[in-house]
């Protein structure tokens, strides 16, 4: 029904924003990808998505139209609401949950608070013809968000006493293999093949 909002920024938390248009303040369930792009802007542009229940009118903004289409994409899953939706979104960027589901990575998406194993395994399983990415892409996005989380482990193994040129090349294998993960189950991987 709406297809976006322009207007000035009344108000910005990380979940919701208050915009005025045409003299009407429209309260706007945001993500924390949204949020961060909102901040220190007093005129904005949002891309909305209308959520009608049986008690409410619910309008969820984001800033960018490939936001909202994962947004649309989330919620077609059985199980899967607008605020589930909203907390992946706010827990990943949209081409993190792509790599995801592309490279079946129900880990990643299982580390979202809230989202238990059969629902990870459900959104990959649903979505994973729906979504493509190409390898360059999966491979930079996956580089760069495992790169804090390389480097992490791999200053705790070498203060641990392995070589760091060891160290390195299990950490890389290991997040091949497994994706990423928390540091300290990165370690203990690691450590394994060590």
């Amino acid at each position: 029904m709406y297809e976006y909002i322009q207007g000035s920024l009344i108000e910005l938390t990380p979940t919701h924003a208050v915009i005025e248009a045409g003299g009407i303040g429209y309260f706007v369930n945001i993500s924390l990808q949204t949020y961060s792009q909102l901040e220190d802007k007093s005129q904005v542009k949002l891309w909305l998505h209308h959520v009608v229940r049986e008690d409410a009118h619910l309008l969820y903004g984001f800033s960018e139209p490939r936001e909202r289409e994962m947004f649309r994409l989330l919620i077609s899953v059985s199980g899967v609401g607008a605020s589930t939706a909203r907390l992946i979104l706010s827990s990943l960027t949209t081409d993190e949950i792509q790599a995801a589901i592309t490279t079946d990575n129900i880990n990643l998406i299982k580390q979202v608070k809230g989202i238990g194993l059969k629902t990870a395994q459900r959104i990959v399983v649903d979505l994973k013809d729906k979504v493509s990415l190409g390898e360059a892409a999966i491979t930079q996005i996956l580089s760069t968000s495992n790169n804090t989380l390389k480097s992490e482990a791999l200053s705790a193994l070498t203060m641990l006493g392995f070589a760091r040129s060891a160290a390195d090349k299990v950490i890389d294998q290991v997040l091949k293999e497994m994706g990423p993960m928390p540091v300290e189950a990165l370690i203990k991987h690691a450590l394994k093949r060590l």
